[in-house]
């Protein structure tokens, strides 16, 4: 005799299509399909699901965040192209100085350059030619050695002329960095999308079995109730009852289980798309059989499976890293700057007293031709560096390449084998069906066992589970085959 518990636990993985409890309620699918919601609960959607996770995301928010870091790295190295101002103020108070020597200096009369300007030519050209020497002294009395307050106005300018190429491909990596950061970003929409589809329909067959165990248990109710009038009347043992009661408990427990795992499905929908744990909501996308065209899987080519978004992030760093060694190369050729200085300063009496002062100005220009000729083999170790670099990434492409292949080859396999499952298990439902009805009528007749009752329903609840299963399946399968191309949606 079969176990009354398989069929007890096959009820539990059971579907709605076909399956006799379907039938006893049509409206227990739409109801249930919430995870019992109450009335005011949210109505969700899948697409309204994978918006939401895409817009409250953590991983999606902190691709975005990169996003934005990308484009301050950008900005920061196109800085260094451009000119570079800088204006400056100061103001220096002169405590003591060297020049300062306690007190004023004082010229001695031997050594002032006086000449009689009513003297003949040949006695002041005589004193000039004795005092030539000294005739300048006086014209460092205004110089700003020592002075005690000294202000300061400096505006300079700076311009990188040449640099070896390497600030050009610096800008083409960084360019190249932020469409990288802006396909990741792409990525994780995706990924966060496919989790999204995929815990939607897990948390539809989960609720669609919480649901069949329910039934289960009323119809094993109704079975035992019947079982009790037909053993008064006299057509049934004692022994029949006590079947049906221990069916009837032993789907109790089943279906406490049941409604647990659907919590938890549930639950887990809700941590994707950041619904608080407390607020109800119903899942409005049924889970239905798809229309023949959909059940073939699309197929993909080269182009579709390199148009995919990680792997074109991944040819972006190919790219930086070669640039990364051109740079490098850079470090052996020159590099010219100009370099332009203006500065402004006044040297008053007192701190504040800025009237009756003139201020002096200084402006000088610049180019610097920098030769590097040894720093330790530095160079050479970063080329070495960039080089390895390079290599790394050419194999992790490759790498990344046959991951996508390999992901695509098993997403659409799978979809074909739930595929053919759908196809062949619709059939055996409605078959499935059939026999349960006429194995029923057979039973009121009297010409049936209860075990052949209960291995009719075995049999109908398995088809059913197959089905719900292989739908399933299939929706997550097709989920997935589209992310390994690179398309979001349905």
């Amino acid at each position: 005799m079969r176990s009354m518990g398989g069929w007890i636990l096959a009820a539990l993985l059971a579907s709605l299509w076909g399956g006799p409890l379907a039938a006893q309620d049509p409206e227990a699918s739409e109801q249930t399909r919430g995870v019992r919601a109450p009335g005011d609960s949210l109505q969700l959607t899948l697409e309204q699901a994978v918006a939401r996770a895409q817009d409250t995301s953590e991983e999606v928010r902190l691709a975005r965040a990169q996003v934005d870091l990308a484009g301050a790295q950008v900005r920061n190295v196109r800085s260094t192209a451009l000119p570079q101002i800088n204006g400056s103020f100061g103001y220096t108070r002169t405590f003591q100085s060297q020049f300062s020597g306690g007190g004023d200096v004082e010229i001695a009369d031997s050594l002032k350059f006086e000449p009689d300007s009513l003297g003949s030519v040949a006695d002041r050209l005589r004193y000039l030619e004795k005092h030539a020497a000294t005739a300048g002294l006086g014209w460092f009395g205004n110089l700003p050695f020592g002075r005690v307050n000294a202000y300061s106005v400096n505006l300079s300018g700076s311009q990188t002329l040449y640099s070896g190429g390497r600030v050009g491909s610096a800008l083409k990596a960084a360019g190249l960095y932020r469409e990288a950061a802006d396909l990741q970003l792409e990525e994780q929409q995706a990924d966060i999308e496919l989790s999204v589809r995929s815990a939607y329909y897990r948390a539809l067959l989960a609720g669609e079995l919480e649901r069949i165990a329910e039934a289960a248990v009323a119809q094993a109710d109704a079975f035992l109730a019947q079982e009790r009038i037909r053993e008064r009347s006299g057509s049934a043992s004692e022994l029949d009852v006590m079947r049906a009661e221990v069916g009837a408990s032993n789907l109790r427990t089943q279906a406490i289980q049941a409604a647990n795992s659907a919590d938890l499905a549930l639950l887990d929908l809700r941590r994707l798309v950041n619904l608080p744990a407390d607020r109800p909501v119903k899942l409005t996308t049924a889970l239905e059989v798809p229309a023949t065209a959909r059940l073939s899987a699309p197929a993909a080519d080269s182009t579709d499976l390199a148009n995919r978004a990680a792997v074109s992030a991944a040819e972006r760093q190919v790219h930086m890293r070669e640039l990364g060694v051109k740079i490098a190369r850079g470090g052996y050729l020159p590099s010219a700057s100009l370099r332009v200085n203006y500065g402004r300063f006044l040297y008053p009496n007192q701190p504040f007293s800025w009237g009756g002062n003139s201020w002096a100005s200084d402006l000088s220009a610049s180019l610097t031709v920098d030769l590097p000729i040894f720093n330790g083999l530095r160079r050479e170790a970063e080329i070495d560096q960039a080089r390895v670099e390079q290599v790394q990434a050419l194999l992790q492409l490759a790498q990344l390449k046959e991951a996508v292949s390999l992901q695509y080859e098993q997403a659409s396999g799978e979809q074909r084998r739930a595929a053919a499952a759908i196809l062949a298990r619709q059939q055996t439902v409605a078959q499935a069906q059939l026999v349960y009805d006429l194995t029923v009528l057979r039973y009121d007749l009297g010409l049936a066992t209860q075990l052949e009752v209960s291995d009719a329903r075995l049999a109908l609840l398995q088809a059913s589970t197959n089905l719900a299963l292989a739908l399933s399946d299939f929706y997550i399968a097709e989920a997935t085959v589209r992310r390994a191309l690179g398309r979001s949606g349905i």
